[in-house]
């Protein structure tokens, strides 16, 4: 097809995922060709510099061949088989064995999945389960974070706390709970850790106790929040909660379908504070996008509960076609040594210093208010004004502004609709791209500064707060 007729049969039949569909119509696709390292490359030739690692998955960077050989092979020995009817595949077991090995000591067992969005279906529906089994059916309701992000499943979505995600779905559902996110930047005591720690772990026991814990199932985080703007608790508060759980008999669900496979540092985030979570979501990393893969971890408490009585001949009616495809094991084989064998996991954290840097340089900038950042997963947040911290007016449509002005200086990363924008960096990065990295994304921001709309919405919030 021509360039053209992509386009326009792009505009007439694919659906793109969160969009506003009438939007997406008058713009048309930016239609990506290829992929090398840290670069894309659009179907009119323009290399562009991927500052997001597609979306938060391509930790390995694009074009890894012992990635492409690892998937060819395994096509051409055993492109599909089903774990239904008590059969499997070598690749399939050997990565749940390898993720067991390399995660926290909490998690036992694996159910694959296709991404993070049936994960945490999934997990529901082994929460459910487990409660249900273990003779506590009053169990159900389910507390999350608000800002926080759990996919866009019918169930899941509701746990998402992000508007657009409950529009015209009917969600939240009825046992759906949202306690106030750990956003230092907007919380009242603004840099006071303890005191951010502290109303978390209160808000959550508040939140039990009105609801009774008897009737609580659950309580679902990410260690950072990533589409509710890179939320970066303070280091403390995920142990904090964990603990919290622990005391109100209630489990604790980590999704680190972002923050996993060293997004943050470590393999898994809840390392850092050594967290054992009674379940955990991944997906993303765990195949660095190259194949759909997700998974759920479960501790051998919750897997017993599930598994039953030996004289139950019951199944457990809760699976899906591609769970553990052999294809995607392999990929999620050969992306875990080049973690760890390639120097991947140990590059990212070298770089993490550098890429917190070029992000906290940009605080001198006009139109940035806060950097965030751990690992290689970070923030800037834009505001009218830096002393009040107040918002830019959504009819500015301020993200699309940066957006474009991002196209135009040939670098990809996130804008948040709140003038948020996220950065994920593969763990390849290294100086050069860096280099690359903060210096378009410096004429970026003043392209934008320098529009009349935006300096006009500058002087007036700095009136209105004077």
């Amino acid at each position: 097809m021509s360039k053209t007729s992509l386009i326009d049969a792009d505009r007439k039949h694919l659906i793109h995922p969160v969009i506003n569909y009438r939007a997406h119509e008058a713009r048309g696709a930016t239609v990506l060709e290829s992929g090398q390292g840290a670069y894309l490359r659009d179907i009119n030739g323009n290399e562009l510099l991927d500052a997001f690692s597609g979306l938060w998955c391509v930790n390995v960077g694009y074009g890894q061949q012992s990635i492409v050989e690892a998937a060819t092979r395994q096509m051409t020995k055993l492109p599909y088989a089903t774990t239904y009817f008590h059969f499997s595949s070598e690749p399939a077991i050997e990565l749940a064995d390898k993720l067991v090995a390399l995660a926290p000591a909490s998690l036992q067992h694996v159910y694959f999945t296709l991404g993070g969005s049936d994960a945490v279906d999934s997990a529901i529906r082994f929460i459910t389960h487990y409660f249900n089994a273990t003779g506590r059916p009053s169990k159900k309701q389910m507390i999350a974070l608000e800002r926080g992000y759990h996919g866009s499943s019918s169930v899941g979505a509701g746990l998402t706390a992000l508007p657009a995600f409950h529009r015209n779905f009917d969600l939240p559902l009825p046992h759906q709970h949202h306690l106030p996110s750990p956003y230092a930047y907007r919380h009242t005591q603004r840099g006071e850790a303890q005191a951010l720690i502290a109303a978390s772990v209160a808000a959550l026991q508040a939140k039990v106790a009105a609801l009774g814990a008897e009737n609580v199932a659950a309580f679902f985080c990410e260690p950072i929040q990533g589409s509710g703007g890179v939320i970066v608790p303070p280091v403390g508060w995920l142990k904090a909660m964990r603990d919290a759980c622990r005391r109100l008999d209630i489990l604790f669900v980590a999704d680190e379908v972002i923050t996993g496979f060293g997004r943050t540092g470590p393999l898994f985030a809840c390392e850092a504070e050594q967290v054992e979570p009674d379940l955990m979501t991944v997906a993303k990393g765990l195949t660095s996008g190259y194949a759909p893969m997700g998974a759920v971890l479960m501790s051998d408490e919750i897997y017993q509960g599930i598994a039953g009585d030996a004289r139950d001949t019951a199944i457990v009616g809760h699976g899906q076609t591609y769970s553990a495809h052999p294809v995607s094991a392999a990929i999620g084989l050969e992306v875990l040594r080049l973690y760890h064998e390639g120097g991947l996991l140990a590059n990212g954290q070298a770089q993490a210093p550098r890429f917190a840097a070029g992000l906290d340089a940009l605080l001198d900038h006009p139109l940035v208010g806060d950097s965030r950042h751990r690992g290689l997963l970070g923030a800037l947040e834009l505001v009218a004004d830096k002393n009040s911290r107040a918002r830019f007016d959504p009819a500015l449509k301020l993200p699309d502004r940066i957006a474009a002005a991002a196209y135009r200086n040939r670098i990809v990363f996130r804008a948040f609709g709140d003038s948020i924008l996220g950065f994920a960096p593969a763990l390849c990065f290294g100086e050069a791209e860096f280099e690359q990295m903060f210096g378009r994304l410096k004429r970026t921001l003043d392209e934008v500064l320098d529009e009349a709309e935006v300096r006009a919405a500058l002087r007036t919030a700095s009136r209105a707060a004077a």
